[in-house]
C-alpha cells in the first residue's frame, strides 16, 4: 500500500472494502491510513521533524510536507525556520508570510521499505481494530436494560460465553438460573444489565438472574406493558424458584393480572417455560399500602399491619395458622415481598404481638420506677395514660399530670421535678462519657443531634464534625442496597433512635454546611 507503484483507485478500493467489512467509518480508515505513512516517513526522514500526510478523498493521492513554523529565533532547525529564509522557499505571496505562520516543504515519493511498510501496517491495523470496538460499544450501549439473544460458545470456569453476532457477553456464574443446564450451541436468551468500556475493549454483562430479565419477558409477551397501558411497578425474583411482580394498570377497564396471565394462562406460561418452572405470582398495584403488603403475602390472611414510614419497616400480625404460609418455605415469601414493597417486614403472631406489647409496657414501667422512685401500681398507671417515658413526664405540666386518677397537683409536681433531675444527672453521666470518647465539641453542639446519639457515634470512632458530615442517610437510619439484583439489609448507627429519613438528611447537611462553607 505504500508503495509507489500502488494504484491510486486501488488504494480507495482498499479504503472502501475495509470500512464496509468492519462496519466503520471510510474517514477513521483512511485517516489510520495517513498516521501510518506519517510513521514511516519520520522513520525515513528523521523523527524530529513535523511531517503531515495528506491522502485526498477523490483521486487517491498521497501529499507528504514537512511543516516548519516560521519563528524569529530559530532554536529547532528540523521544526523551525526564520522568516527570511521562509520568503526565499515560498515562491509566491512573500510578502504576506508573517511570524508565527507555517509553510510547507513536499517530500519526495519514495518506497518506504519493508520494515517501515511493515509498520505502518501494524498502526493501520490497531486503529482499525480500535475503531471496530468503539463501533460494537456504541451498537451495544443502547442495548443495555434489554434482552439480547444468542449462541453458547463456551463455558469458562461456570460462565457462559454467549455469542450476540458482532460481539461476544458474558453470563457470570452467579448470573445464572440455579440447576440450569447449558450447553455449547444452545440458543439462549438474556437481560444486558451493564456494557461496559475498558482498554482492552467492553464487555457485555448478561444475566438470567436479574430481576429486570423477568419485567422485560413481560415486556415482551404481554402487549399491554409494551404500549404502555400496563406499567410495571416492581419485580422481585428467587431465580428458579418463584417471583413476585407487582402490576398496574393506566386504564381501569382492564385488569393487569388477567392481562399479564394470558388466555388460559398462555402468556405467563411461555414465561415461566424461559425461566425453568420459575413460578410467578402476579399482584396488582395500589397505593393502599396494607392491602398491598396482604396481597404480597398471599396466600396467608393478615389480621393486622402497623406500618412505619418513616424507617420503611411493617410489622404483620397474623395466626399461627397463618404464619408459615406468609414466611414461605425458608423465609422465601416474606423475603420476595420485603424486596417487591421496598420495606423491611416482620412478621409475628397476635400471642407474640401482644406479648412484646406486654414486654415493652413492663420495660417503661420499671424505668419510671427506678428513676422517679414510686411505686409498681403508680408507674403503671402512668405508663397507660400515655407517659412513657422520663422525658414525658418532665415536659408535662402538674395539670395535666393531675387529670390522671389518683395524683394530686402536688403529687404531679414532684413527679415533674424528679424527672427533670432524673435528666439532669443523665445528661452530666453522657457529658462525662462523651469526654472519655474523645467526641468534639463542633459534633456535640450540632443542632438536633442528642447525648446518646453521640455516645453511640464516638464508640463507632465518628468523634469529628467532619467525619459526621462525610456520612450516608443510610448509614445513620440504615436501609437496603442492591448488589446484583439481591437486595442486602444495611445497619445503621443510629438505628435505635428512630429517626425518619428526612430528620436523617437534615443532620448530615446542616453538619456539611459547616464543614464545607
Amino acid at each position: 500500500m505504500l508503495n509507489r507503484g500502488l494504484d491510486k483507485q486501488e488504494l480507495l478500493r482498499i479504503v472502501d472494502a475495509v470500512a464496509n467489512e468492519k462496519s466503520i467509518d471510510k474517514e477513521l480508515v483512511i485517516g489510520s491510513m495517513e498516521s501510518a505513512i506519517q510513521k514511516a516517513a519520520l522513520t525515513k526522514f528523521g523523527n524530529d521533524n513535523n511531517i503531515e500526510v495528506i491522502i485526498d478523498r477523490e483521486s487517491g493521492d498521497i501529499k507528504i510536507q514537512k511543516v516548519l513554523d516560521i519563528v524569529e529565533k530559530v532554536e529547532d532547525p528540523a521544526r523551525e525556520i526564520a522568516l527570511d529564509d521562509a520568503k526565499k522557499i515560498k515562491s509566491k505571496n512573500n510578502d504576506e508570510l508573517k511570524i508565527g505562520d507555517k509553510i510547507f516543504e513536499d517530500l519526495p515519493q519514495v518506497d518506504f521499505g519493508r520494515i517501515a511498510a511493515q509498520s505502518a501496517k501494524q498502526v493501520i491495523s490497531s486503529r482499525v481494530r480500535e475503531a471496530e470496538k468503539n463501533r460494537q460499544y456504541e451498537d451495544f450501549i443502547d442495548k443495555q436494560g434489554q434482552i439480547l439473544s444468542g449462541i453458547i460458545k463456551r463455558l469458562e470456569y461456570g460462565n457462559v460465553i454467549v455469542d450476540l453476532g458482532k460481539a461476544e457477553g458474558v453470563i457470570k456464574k452467579d448470573e445464572l438460573i440455579p440447576r440450569e443446564i447449558l450447553k455449547t450451541g444452545d440458543r439462549v436468551k438474556a437481560y444486558c444489565y451493564e456494557v461496559k468500556k475498558e482498554i482492552k475493549g467492553h464487555q457485555i454483562f448478561l444475566s438470567r438472574a436479574h430481576p429486570q430479565f423477568l419485567a422485560r419477558l413481560f415486556f415482551q409477551e404481554v402487549p399491554e406493558i409494551y404500549e404502555g397501558t400496563i406499567e410495571i411497578k416492581s419485580v422481585a425474583r428467587d431465580p428458579g424458584s418463584r417471583a413476585k411482580i407487582c402490576v398496574y394498570s393506566q386504564d381501569s377497564s382492564i385488569d393487569p393480572v388477567g392481562a399479564c396471565v394470558g388466555m388460559r394462562g398462555s402468556r405467563v406460561q411461555t414465561i415461566v417455560n424461559e425461566l425453568h418452572g420459575e413460578k410467578i405470582d402476579i399482584i396488582k398495584w395500589t397505593e393502599d399500602l396494607p392491602t398491598l403488603i396482604s396481597e404480597s403475602l398471599s396466600p396467608a390472611e393478615i389480621q393486622r399491619v402497623l406500618i412505619d414510614q418513616d424507617n420503611k419497616r411493617i410489622d404483620i400480625i397474623l395466626t399461627e395458622e397463618n404464619l408459615s404460609k406468609a414466611i414461605g418455605r425458608r423465609g422465601q415469601n416474606v423475603r420476595l415481598a420485603s424486596k417487591l414493597t421496598n420495606y423491611e417486614i416482620d412478621i409475628l403472631t397476635d400471642k407474640e404481638d401482644s406479648e412484646r406489647r406486654q414486654a415493652e409496657f413492663k420495660d417503661r414501667t420499671e424505668t419510671l420506677i427506678k428513676n422517679l422512685e414510686v411505686d409498681e401500681t403508680l408507674g403503671q398507671l402512668l405508663v397507660s395514660e400515655g407517659f412513657t417515658s422520663i422525658e414525658d413526664i418532665a415536659q408535662s405540666t402538674p395539670e395535666n399530670i393531675s387529670k390522671i386518677d389518683a395524683i394530686d397537683e402536688d403529687t404531679a409536681k414532684e413527679l415533674i421535678n424528679r424527672s427533670k433531675e432524673t435528666l439532669v444527672k443523665e445528661k452530666e453521666a453522657v457529658a462525662e462519657k462523651l469526654k472519655e470518647l474523645g467526641v468534639e465539641e463542633s459534633l456535640i453542639n450540632l443542632k438536633g443531634m442528642t447525648q446518646g446519639m453521640l455516645v453511640i457515634l464516638g464508640q463507632k470512632n465518628i468523634k469529628k464534625l467532619s467525619d459526621f458530615a462525610d456520612l450516608s442517610s443510610d448509614e445513620l437510619i440504615g436501609g437496603f442496597d442492591e448488589i446484583k439484583g439481591k437486595k442486602i439489609r444495611i445497619d445503621g448507627y443510629l438505628e435505635e433512635f428512630s429517626l425518619s429519613r428526612k430528620e436523617a438528611d437534615d443532620l448530615i447537611m446542616s453538619a456539611r454546611e459547616i464543614v464545607y462553607k
